[in-house]
């Protein structure tokens, strides 16, 4: 879908334990191995792995491992049946791209983890500009591998959408891999490239939505002149990306981003609906619906929902565990908060966010030091650190949510300035 999840940030680096597998056919998608002889190629076949998750994913009596698990794997020697043991999966998917002037060979084999065997192997060997058909071949020749009986809306789901161009598809997962940067540069170059897309093909749903989601970091991050033109033009974006592909999720992740720092909860809620409708395997919808959540004061919710994102995604990244702690914050939960925020700040050292809402949770356990000691560090990270700009920014449907965040400051006896109605 939209890679980096929601805040680009990085995936967690902590190894999940053996999972239990669900009671329907699972899978995890492996990053395909590029081929081609140019290290530069290896954006074409992550891309393509990660739309064939997006594909699988669509499947209701599917359970698809999301691509920040998946991809941990990338470059790891560690067999088969480990891997899916670690997922909590029966099936993985490995294959091969290999990508040489107009010309693309895909291979891949489907492996049953419990005793090693293929149970399905493919090669495809095409005119570059039939990719789609190649990754609609493949997904349709895995859903009979598995023998699944597909829903009429499932059918519908894997129905292909308008012709892509293929130059617009090469700048679109070009732009992906500059976002996964996590960076202001990446974002940057991944508008560009998006912005390259779009010029091919100006109805293009996906690099709409990628450029919507660039807009909308810019307005998060304070990364542009004027943040609340770049909300705008990030809720813009969004919408057209819906209008052009109403049946593809990527769309309604990006409006209902949007919409929601706009304040826009109740349709940012609508729009992720939408989505989990299209894309129910969706562990990036999940972890925006519980972001909805807690900013609608439902934070008991958030945490059922992001109990279920991380079935999805083990490997989860590190942002959710700020969604943790905010939620158990919420519910005036301190200690589980700080255990949470804790173990954010051992993969992620430098997140003032989470030092600042450390610094709260000590101080209303009435831990003075603790709570002073984390808010030097937050400034010490961000010196422009603002708590008028978070006022302003997050989209709290009660103002006593966040209000509850600064009391935790004072508790401590540190200054903060007043801050107006959020």
């Amino acid at each position: 879908m939209l890679q980096p999840a929601i805040q680009a940030q990085p995936p967690a680096t902590e190894m999940p334990s053996v999972k239990a597998i669900p009671d329907k056919p699972s899978i995890a998608v492996l990053a395909f191995n590029n081929m081609s002889g140019d290290a530069e190629q290896e954006y074409f076949s992550d891309g393509i792995s990660e739309d064939i998750i997006t594909d699988l994913s669509k499947l209701s009596e599917l359970h698809v491992i999301a691509r920040n698990s998946s991809f941990v794997y990338k470059n790891v020697t560690a067999s088969v049946p480990d891997m899916a043991k670690a997922l909590g999966v029966r099936y993985v998917l490995e294959g091969s791209v290999r990508k040489a002037g107009n010309r693309v060979r895909v291979t891949a084999q489907l492996i049953d983890a419990d005793n090693g065997g293929h149970i399905w192997a493919s090669r495809f060997d095409r005119d570059l500009t039939d990719i789609f058909a190649v990754q609609d071949e493949l997904t349709r020749e895995i859903v009979a591998a598995l023998r699944l009986n597909l829903t009429h809306r499932d059918q519908g789901r894997l129905a292909q959408g308008r012709p892509v161009d293929v130059g617009a598809y090469e700048f679109l997962l070009r732009g992906r891999e500059q976002a996964s940067a996590h960076t202001r540069t990446g974002n940057r170059a991944a508008r560009s490239l998006a912005a390259d897309a779009i010029a091919i093909d100006p109805e293009y749903a996906a690099a709409l939505a990628l450029m919507s989601f660039t807009h909308v970091l810019d307005y998060v991050n304070a990364w542009s002149s004027d943040p609340e033109a770049s909300l705008r033009m990030g809720m813009d974006l969004a919408q057209q990306a819906v209008e052009m592909a109403e049946e593809q999720p990527t769309g309604h992740f990006a409006l209902g981003m949007a919409c929601m720092w706009n304040r826009e909860l109740d349709r940012a809620r609508a729009e992720v609906l939408r989505g989990l409708e299209l894309s129910p395997n969706s562990a990036e919808l999940l972890i925006l619906m519980a972001h909805i959540q807690i900013f609608s004061g439902k934070p008991a919710d958030a945490l059922e929902t992001l109990d279920a994102s991380m079935r999805l995604d083990p490997h989860y990244p590190e942002i959710l565990l700020q969604f943790l702690a905010d939620a158990r914050f919420s519910l005036g939960e301190y200690e589980q908060a700080i255990v949470a925020i804790q173990r954010r700040l051992q993969q992620n050292p430098q997140s003032e966010t989470a030092y600042a809402l450390l610094a709260s949770c000590y101080g209303h356990l009435g831990r003075m030091e603790e709570s002073r000691q984390a808010w030097e560090k937050a400034l010490q990270i961000n010196p422009d650190f603002s708590i008028e700009r978070r006022r302003r920014v997050l989209p709290f449907q009660n103002p006593e949510d966040f209000n509850r965040r600064v009391d935790g400051l004072r508790k401590a006896g540190l200054t903060v300035p007043d801050v107006g109605p959020c």
